[in-house]
């Protein structure tokens, strides 16, 4: 028989329990922290459990517990008729790498990782955590809305009692067929009744199966990162634009680069400088945030871009349904002949955010690749939430929510517009409002435009700096980024004129 001359013979000094606490646990976690930290060499003799028990005063059933638990993990093995051994180093090095052995601790679990990694690759981890710090979402304002928070609709006008008559009929009497795991692109019913939506609504030819549901436009702009996109490929965003799904794309390791907003739009010209650009992402309905709508000729442009490039555009018509002259626009993606738009929509600008509840229409080439990357991240959509909008669709109540929201919307853009205090210096006028949930204000300068904000805050009132939405390596001077942002369907009229008294007031201060 093998003899281990090198170990050290046992030693239980320094083995003080809690009797308190769960004494096996506490002496299986001793002696495995003494295999690791090189107290129990490989080879070591471990004591009898009725010898160790007698030693440590504790029952024997205590002792073969922790033995029990040292077994399972590897740490120590028994040779038949010669007692119980820790592990052969060779043995243990060996599970250790493979993971074999659990329940280690933190610390020593890190170390490992890291010290792997850092000989052979560069610290993921730390990479990871860089491009989390750099590129995330801001907390988003709490509590009820109050004028002029950005990005959310008339609350009060949704109507709740329709909704929780439907949620109640769902789970009332449940299909068993619903209730197990479901397609990743949604249920069939309510993609079938958005394809009809976009059809009449908005000129978009589609099927249901080019429609895929997702947990709002967020994830939507996600999936598109991670099926479209690798380390180091250039994306195009309008600047000043909507920084979250910079910071999506920036997540997938993509290099954003801005591209230009005027009164038309994304500039196009600017767009075909940028060398080996794989993909666009715009939102031509209701630019965000300057509010501008992107011309026909641009819109054509930026399709030919597509198409002589091979690239993607992804169009982000977050609140298209918001169009107060003439009938809503025809989505980009209407006009798309090649497969080249990926259509983004959202139910959060006209029900609620709180709901998550969003779409994409796919080119047929990428549906099925898109179903596989959703079915590996969260592999298919809650289903009551699904099913109750499909009803919510069907019996018509959409429609008339819909011109009800746009309505009420019309009304409290004009509140807003009539009380806009016109006497502040630095402070552009009101502009003409065509489309959407918000208006962008234009200020003369930079340090105007935080002295606003700030002294609109002190007032209990929510305005956005443009300055915000801009990327940080722009390179426009300083105080062209000024304006101010402010959403306007939140509240009713009546809040809105109030708000306006207070801000008045506030800026005629610092006038």
């Amino acid at each position: 028989m093998r003899e281990c001359t090198h170990a050290l013979p046992f030693d239980p000094a320094g083995i003080v329990l809690d009797r308190r606490r769960g004494l096996s646990q506490q002496l299986y976690q001793a002696l495995r922290m003494r295999v690791l930290d090189g107290r129990l060499g490989s080879g070591t003799r471990l004591p009898a459990t009725r010898d160790l028990a007698q030693m440590l005063g504790l029952s024997r059933n205590s002792v073969m517990r922790a033995y029990d638990q040292l077994y399972a993990e590897g740490f120590i093995e028994s040779r038949v008729g010669d007692g119980t051994y820790v592990t052969e180093l060779e043995k243990l090095s060996t599970q250790l790498s493979t993971g074999l052995s659990l329940g280690l601790s933190t610390d020593l679990s890190t170390k490992t990782h890291s010290d792997t990694e850092h000989s052979s690759s560069p610290d993921r981890l730390s990479e990871s955590l860089g491009w989390l710090k750099t590129h995330h979402l801001p907390a988003p304002a709490t509590g009820a809305p109050r004028a002029f928070r950005v990005g959310v609709p008339a609350f009060d006008l949704f109507p709740f009692d329709v909704w929780a008559r439907l949620q109640a009929g769902f789970w009332r009497n449940p299909d068993p067929a619903l209730l197990g795991y479901g397609d990743p692109a949604g249920e069939l019913v309510l993609r079938e009744l958005i394809a009809t939506y976009l059809r009449r609504s908005r000129g978009l030819a589609c099927t249901a199966g080019q429609i895929m549901i997702t947990s709002g436009a967020q994830q939507a702009i996600s999936l598109c990162a991670q099926v479209l996109l690798r380390p180091g490929d250039r994306v195009a965003v309008e600047n000043p634009g909507y920084r979250a799904a910079g910071h999506a794309f920036a997540m997938g390791g993509a290099q954003l680069v801005g591209v230009p907003v005027d009164e038309a739009g994304l500039d196009c010209e600017r767009l075909n400088a940028v060398q080996d650009c794989r993909l666009a992402y715009v939102t031509p309905a209701h630019q965000y945030p300057t509010g501008v709508t992107m011309s026909l000729p641009r819109r054509l442009a930026l399709l030919e871009w597509a198409e002589r490039e091979g690239r993607w555009i992804i169009e982000d018509d977050y609140d298209g349904e918001y169009r107060y002259v003439g009938a809503p626009l025809a989505p980009l993606a209407a006009l798309d002949r090649q497969g080249r738009v990926l259509y983004v929509g959202t139910f959060g600008k006209v029900a609620f955010p709180a709901l998550r509840l969003g779409y994409m229409v796919l080119p047929k080439r990428l549906v099925a690749a898109f179903g596989q990357a959703r079915a590996l991240a969260v592999r298919h959509s809650e289903v009551s939430t699904q099913c109750v909008m499909a009803e919510f669709m069907a019996q018509g109540h959409f429609q008339r929510h819909i011109r009800r929201m746009r309505k009420a919307a019309l009304s409290r853009r004009n509140v807003l517009k009539a009380g806009w205090p016109l006497d502040i210096p630095g402070l552009g006028a009101m502009p003409e409002v065509a489309a959407g949930l918000h208006v962008k204000v234009a200020v003369d300068n930079l340090a105007r435009e935080q002295d606003l904000v700030a002294r609109a805050q002190a007032v209990g009132i929510e305005v956005n700096p443009l300055s915000s939405y801009w990327l940080p390596d722009s390179h426009e001077p300083l105080d062209a980024r000024a304006g101010l942002v402010l959403g306007f369907a939140a509240v009713p009229g009546r809040q809105i004129a109030e708000a306006l008294l207070r801000l008045r007031k506030a800026w005629r201060v610092c006038g």
